[in-house]
């Protein structure tokens, strides 16, 4: 389900797109009619203009000037002094230095990112009467490019051309609009959502996109190493750092994330099997899935052709972990159900409503005090385990029953083909006209310390034969215990320790019956992604007298198993 994405590939492609239209242009002549100069390069260029002091200084402060002197292409668009004052290049080359001084890395630095980055891009794009681009910033960000224009502010002097790139100077220096992953960071009350998110953050290094200097001992030596970001979480909520998407995120407060943390904490409860050799990791495993949780179903893609268009959104919210209808059986076990969706999110009682917005670079970040989303929404789901799928069978008394379960599917012109569970069943077979047959079912991915109500759902033997003979229609009476495992992981095959759910559940001749065999039903250890921690025991309970009397047989046949959880307030 993780993804990863290298988001600044899709820039290079843009770029290079951008470059050769350029390339191509009948203004190709008209940008370099004047101010062309071969000789140089871009660092010595603002050097030597007493107007770009102040730019000239916090670009020479993080480094920068080395790459501005190298061979590498770029575009600059530096702020005049008019605008831009010592004051705030020295509040800026203070932030930097600061930052450095408690170890924050230049790639995350909020100097290079938001001020030097967001006034450099790769490559050299000059400017025509006509020309309208869109292009990319060293930072990821989008700048439109007029004659006139970069972005919002005035270009007063532009297609400055020099041996490594082209020189603008601008009125102003560039506003920063922080992407939803920044803004996470931003906004005041987010420390912790935003602190998980970025703990998954890693940087990869990327020579397409670094200045290359001298090669010393048969080896590159870069001026500036470009890492491009690579998280796993963003994988599988969204790629909320993507410039060239639109996203909305529904963020918690600090004071909800608190108060939900603890909570699901006591959800993924590992027993000492998972991860045995370093219980850290296990640990680990509770304390990134309690998390995780919380954020499921917390970002909704907004980009063009997406199911979000702005009259559907209004009505329903689909997050980026909804499925869509035709794919709902396969990851839910029934296609009714519906997780991470959200109904008219902007009423008074919806997800949105009351949330603090703030506009980013790629779309809206919602901060929300009033949490209106529910596990149950998201990531608490009914489990549905097919009685026909062997795969969810452990394993059978060998010595009384019939292995493997008989399988029927329904035909679609029987009665009861829209009435049983997938269309298929099991039978459970005794392999001794005296044997009570038993069957043990896996219990997977439960969650702990959660109540659940268990439900077995048996179907008549018409179902799968309308000619079935009076005997075979015959109802039965069936037992179900619920084995647990222990702290060590194991699950005991000692039946004293099984907990008895109920053991005299009778059938109902030609019927299709829904038993509730257990409520509120709590188990000890999460399951989740490892293996199963409980199994369903079932056996029919029919004694040989009630057999010769013709009052039931020992067939069962199970249609299903149905665990729904209850989140409790």
């Amino acid at each position: 389900m993780i993804m990863k994405r290298n988001i600044y590939k899709k820039i290079v492609l843009v770029l290079t797109a951008v470059v050769a239209l350029a390339s191509c242009t009948d203004d190709w002549d008209d940008h370099y009619h004047a101010n062309v100069s071969a000789d140089g390069n871009l660092w010595e260029a603002i050097e030597a203009n007493p107007d770009l002091s102040n730019f000239a200084s916090v670009v020479k402060t993080v480094g920068y000037d080395r790459a501005l002197a190298s061979s590498q292409m770029f575009t600059v668009f530096a702020p005049t002094n008019d605008n831009f004052t010592k004051e705030s290049a020295d509040k800026l080359i203070e932030a930097y230095n600061n930052e450095k001084s408690h170890g924050v890395r230049d790639k995350d630095n909020s100097t290079l990112k938001e001020f030097v980055q967001n006034h450099i891009a790769l490559y050299n794009y000059s400017t025509g009467t006509s020309a309208h681009d869109s292009i990319v910033m060293l930072n990821g960000k989008y700048k439109l490019l007029t004659a006139s224009k970069f972005g919002d502010d005035d270009i007063t002097k532009g297609n400055q051309v020099y041996g490594n790139g082209v020189l603008y100077t601008v009125a102003r220096p560039a506003g920063y609009v922080p992407n939803i992953l920044e803004g996470l960071k931003k906004v005041e009350g987010l420390d912790s959502v935003a602190n998980f998110v970025y703990s998954f953050n890693r940087y990869e290094f990327d020579p397409s996109k670094s200045v290359a200097g001298d090669i010393i001992d048969g080896k590159t030596v870069y001026l500036d190493s470009v890492s491009t970001l690579q998280n796993t979480l963003l994988g599988a909520i969204g790629y909320i750092n993507a410039e060239d998407s639109t996203y909305w995120m529904l963020a918690p407060t600090n004071e909800v994330w608190n108060k939900l943390v603890p909570k699901y904490e006591k959800y993924f409860k590992y027993n000492n099997s998972v991860y045995s050799s370093d219980p850290r990791l296990r640990d680990s495993l509770t304390w990134v899935n309690a998390r995780w949780a919380i954020i499921t179903g917390t970002v909704f893609n907004r980009s063009v052709n997406t199911v979000n268009s702005d009259v559907s959104f209004q009505d329903s919210a689909f997050s980026t972990d909804a499925r869509k209808p035709q794919k709902r059986e396969l990851y839910y076990g029934d296609a009714r159900e519906r997780y991470c969706i959200y109904d008219k999110p902007f009423a008074a009682d919806g997800v949105f409503n009351g949330a603090s917005q703030h506009t980013c670079s790629n779309g809206v970040l919602l901060s929300q005090a009033n949490w209106r989303i529910k596990a149950r929404e998201t990531f608490m789901w009914n489990y549905y385990l097919e009685g026909e799928k062997s795969v969810n069978v452990d394993s059978v008394d060998y010595e009384k029953t019939v292995y493997p379960l008989e399988v029927t599917k329904v035909s679609t012109d029987n009665p009861f083909y829209n009435k049983i569970h997938n269309h298929a069943y099991s039978t459970l077979l005794p392999s001794g006209t005296s044997n009570d047959p038993m069957v043990y079912f896996n219990l997977p991915n439960l969650l702990s310390d959660v109540p659940y109500d268990i439900y077995v759902i048996t179907a008549p033997a018409i179902a799968g034969d309308e000619l079935a003979s009076d005997m075979q229609r015959l109802p039965t009476v069936f037992r179900v215990r619920l084995a647990q495992c222990d702290k060590s992981g194991k699950i005991s095959s000692n039946s004293r320790s099984w907990t008895t759910l109920g053991s005299k559940f009778t059938t109902t001749a030609d019927q299709v019956d829904t038993f509730l065999v257990a409520k509120d039903f709590k188990f000890n250890y999460c399951g989740y992604n490892q293996k199963p921690t409980a199994q369903l025991i079932i056996d029919t309970n029919v004694r040989n007298s009630q057999i010769r009397e013709g009052l039931y047989n020992r067939y069962l046949h199970i249609d299903a198993i149905i665990l729904k959880p209850h989140e409790e307030e």
